[in-house]
């Protein structure tokens, strides 16, 4: 009985693994990727995920909604990477902010390279790559579907960065200044990511393996030690 299958251990995984739902859903992110909402039919998606044209009304109710719930599970995989460290973060700054006192640069300067790190190789990790060919369509024709990402995972992770950059350059989180500094130090890693075959072709790197990686890691930490309050003498 497949309700069964799905209460536990190896049998759960086996039935997630065959579930129609979670393959059309693993399917659209790369095939939206690919061919974008309009370029993608109907038939595609279903053929490509193995499963009846009707599982796509069925559990989504259209592409539309395929499309939508693609991107939110694109939201909630970035998030399982990320998201328990930046509420870490979060809750440092919050408890810091109740004792009526601010982190110290030093602290706040490793924290944003642990952030920074991390984000580093999710940008450089194989499966990161359909999602990215999703989210650079959304970039240059942002939809509901950008909304669902931005709000689900880019902003909160960008609003917890902007926190500790402003500590780093002693500027207001909210300053303009501050945003595009942040937003700058995301993008200088994301390049990696966006502008795949141009860095690895530049630097002659072959693949992004456990070397480059832990090179792109120290990139990081360099980037974030560049980070001082400006001159204003």
């Amino acid at each position: 009985m497949p309700q069964q299958k799905r209460a536990g251990g190896p049998q759960n995984r086996e039935g997630k693994r065959g579930d129609p739902r979670d393959k059309l859903l693993t399917v659209a992110i790369d095939v939206f990727g690919r061919y974008g909402f309009e370029g993608a039919t109907t038939r595609v998606l279903a053929d490509t995920a193995g499963v009846n044209l009707q599982a796509i009304p069925y559990y989504f109710g259209g592409k539309e909604g395929l499309y939508i719930a693609a991107a939110e599970h694109i939201a909630g995989m970035i998030s399982s990477h990320v998201a328990e460290l930046r509420e870490t973060v979060r809750g440092r700054l919050e408890a810091a902010e109740r004792e009526g006192s601010e982190l110290n640069a030093a602290e706040a300067r490793a924290l944003l390279t642990e952030i920074l790190q991390k984000m580093a190789e999710i940008f450089v990790s194989p499966q990161s790559a359909p999602w990215a060919r999703f989210l650079i369509r959304e970039q240059m024709e942002p939809t509901e579907a950008f909304q669902r990402v931005y709000g689900g995972v880019m902003q909160p992770t960008l609003e917890v960065a902007t926190r500790l950059v402003g500590i780093l350059l002693a500027e207001p989180a909210g300053s303009e200044h501050v945003k595009l500094r942040t937003i700058a130090l995301l993008g200088s890693l994301m390049v990696f990511r966006m502008a795949q075959a141009a860095a690895q072709a530049y630097l002659g790197w072959p693949q992004f393996g456990d070397r480059e990686t832990v090179e792109i890691r120290s990139l990081a930490a360099e980037l974030v030690g560049l980070l001082h309050p400006r001159d204003v003498s």
